[in-house]
């Protein structure tokens, strides 16, 4: 069974590794679903976390129709991930029918070998999961990280079962989305999934102890007039992998009756 914890900083990809996670995907700014880390944050993770490397590779929130300019941005993020020394990337392009956009999406496969692919939960946002799952095999990714079309991957575990079936192990299906220890031993045995994503973040305190109320620099904290989320950060703690491992490790060695 394979573990992957989502994480946007260097204190939490070390809350990974200590907690028994195999691989990291590394983002930035999670609060927004995630986007492209920075070339430093990679290269100093990559140097500190011995675990396989998942990059991903998001130029902007929002959708994921983008221009030619933000795919040239993607391709420019490819390189560089790959220079940096990732292990894994992950991205998704869709077109504005809500369709995996082929052209696109191949071409970025092909440059970013010979590392792994993952198609990220722009999966979920299609029309048709079972179609695009046709389309991603097609091209040869090797991945795919879906909640199966629901916001928990829990609610959406029967159809990634149905997926699975249907992928007859020519691609990964990942599940992620809402996955905790509480629910990991569910989504995995009605899935049959072997390889999971979770993010596990918990809200911590600044340490800083002046605040100054009411500057707002983010939309969230401007949205509820308050400066709190200027002052609150996000973070992986080791003892919840740990705990969400340990359920893994139920199925990985079951108990003898």
């Amino acid at each position: 069974m394979t573990l992957e914890i989502c994480v946007d900083s260097v204190e939490s990809a070390i809350a990974a590794y200590r907690g028994g996670a195999q691989r990291v995907e590394l983002c930035s700014n999670l609060a927004e679903g995630g986007i492209t880390p920075s070339a430093g944050l990679i290269e100093y993770v990559r140097e500190h976390v011995p675990l396989t490397l998942s990059v991903l590779l998001r130029p902007r929130p929002g959708d994921f129709v983008y221009t030619d300019s933000e795919l040239e941005v993607l391709r420019y993020d490819i390189e560089q991930a790959k220079r940096l020394g990732a292990d894994m990337v992950v991205f998704g392009v869709l077109d504005g029918n809500g369709d995996v956009d082929y052209e696109r999406t191949s071409e970025l496969v092909q440059l970013a070998r010979p590392l792994k692919v993952t198609f990220h939960r722009a999966f979920d946002m299609t029309r048709d999961l079972f179609a695009s799952l046709d389309v991603l095999m097609a091209m040869g990714v090797d991945r795919i990280l879906t909640s199966g079309g629901e916001i928990r991957a829990v609610d959406g575990a029967d159809t990634i079962q149905r997926l699975q079936h249907k992928a007859q192990g020519k691609i990964t299906l990942m599940p992620g989305g809402g996955i905790t220890p509480a629910n990991i031993l569910e989504v995995a045995t009605r899935t049959g999934a072997t390889e999971f994503h979770a993010g596990l973040r918990r809200a911590v305190a600044s340490p800083g102890r002046h605040q100054k109320a009411p500057v707002f620099l983010g939309e969230a904290s401007r949205n509820a007039k308050t400066c709190e989320g200027e002052y609150t950060r996000f973070v992986v703690i080791e003892e919840d992998v740990r705990g969400l491992r340990n359920q893994l490790l139920q199925i990985e060695t079951p108990q003898q009756s």
